[in-house]
């Protein structure tokens, strides 16, 4: 947890070329000063992916995918994409309310210094993305409405959270980042984290290897192919396998768990992932979700990623190590002041 300063990213510049011709003198008139011909467009250099050694598009290095930009597009916002002056003010906006005191003596307040400290990305690396929000399809920038049992199974779950967040007397009840079994950024798909949004990627011949500094999972993606897990094995971040269409990485994932939901999700939903590198600094990364289980259609987002300063540095999650145990102990003593109150009741009586 810990800011990132990395040197100004601009994309490559495009040579403008303005041939000057002077005008042909003509016999019996008097030359006139040289017109310049109209200058030529801009000329656009395409960008050439570097290779590795087995001849793939190389990923690899240090990537951010840390962003101000909302999944879903605000509901007073009418546009897909801000001006620079736009999303300079939101920006700002964001950063003073990542900034905000708390109330003292409030649960938000344990988070505060914390916050300061890791949660503030207007003085770190962020994608400069001028979109509303990431979701390109359905254009409206929002997720398509839940089905019948997409609808259920989010009221079931709000119901159990109810109930949890009324109780921390188990491990059980307490949510699986708290319990630090995996957190946001690891997908797929692979959203900003709020902190610590920075990734790895290492290539071999038949592997593309994704380390995820928040709470450092690694994914790691077969390429070409192979035979998918059968159903009946399901993991926490699914079964993904890879393969290249020309320059772009595509990443097929299912087998979900079912245990770290995203937006709602089913176990049956599919994410398909495609990374393209568009510059020597950036990383297109789109992703579409499939989950007819949860919604009517599927969507798709956007998320670029930008270099980033490495090494990646080991995730330690306190929470887990510490908050958890204390919090259990606490319910332990609970649990005994009342039976020792109940003896003293029962023997007075």
């Amino acid at each position: 947890m810990r800011h990132r300063f990395i040197a100004s990213l601009g994309l490559p510049l495009a040579a403008v070329v303005v041939a000057v011709m002077a005008s042909p003198r003509v016999a019996g008139q008097t030359a006139g000063p040289a017109k310049p011909a109209p200058a030529k467009p801009a000329a656009t250099k395409k960008y050439t992916v570097p290779r590795t050694p087995d001849g793939q598009p190389d990923f690899q290095g240090f990537w951010t995918n840390s962003t101000y930009v909302p999944l879903e597009r605000p509901d007073n916002v009418q546009k897909a994409f801000y001006t620079d002056q736009e999303f300079e003010v939101a920006v700002k906006a964001a950063a003073a309310r990542e900034a905000e005191q708390t109330e003292p003596g409030t649960v938000a307040d344990v988070h505060y210094d914390f916050s300061q400290f890791g949660l503030d990305r207007s003085q770190s690396a962020f994608v400069k993305n001028l979109r509303t929000s990431l979701i390109v399809d359905p254009p409206n920038g929002k997720m398509p409405p839940l089905t019948a049992e997409g609808q259920k199974r989010a009221a079931d779950r709000a119901a159990e959270r109810r109930r949890m967040g009324a109780t921390t007397d188990a491990v059980q009840n307490m949510p699986i980042g708290t319990r630090c079994l995996i957190m946001a950024g690891s997908g797929p798909p692979m959203m900003s984290a709020g902190y610590n949004s920075n990734y790895q990627i290492v290539q071999s011949a038949n592997y593309v290897m994704i380390l995820v500094e928040m709470i450092h999972d690694a994914r790691i993606i077969p390429l070409g192919g192979g035979a998918p897990l059968p159903d009946s094995m399901r993991q926490w971040m699914g079964d993904s396998r890879g393969h290249w269409e020309g320059d772009t990485l595509v990443i097929e994932t299912t087998n979900f768990n079912g245990k770290n939901p995203f937006r709602g999700s089913s176990d049956r939903m599919r994410v398909t992932e495609r990374l393209t590198r568009t510059d020597a600094n950036v990383l297109s990364y789109q992703f579409t979700i499939d989950d007819p289980a949860t919604w009517t259609a599927p969507w798709t987002a956007e998320a670029p990623m930008t270099r980033s300063v490495g090494p990646i540095f080991e995730h330690a999650c306190h929470e887990g190590n510490y908050g958890v145990a204390n919090t259990l102990a606490g319910a332990r003593l609970e649990e005994k002041k009342a039976a020792a109150a109940a003896a003293a009741k029962k023997g007075a009586n």
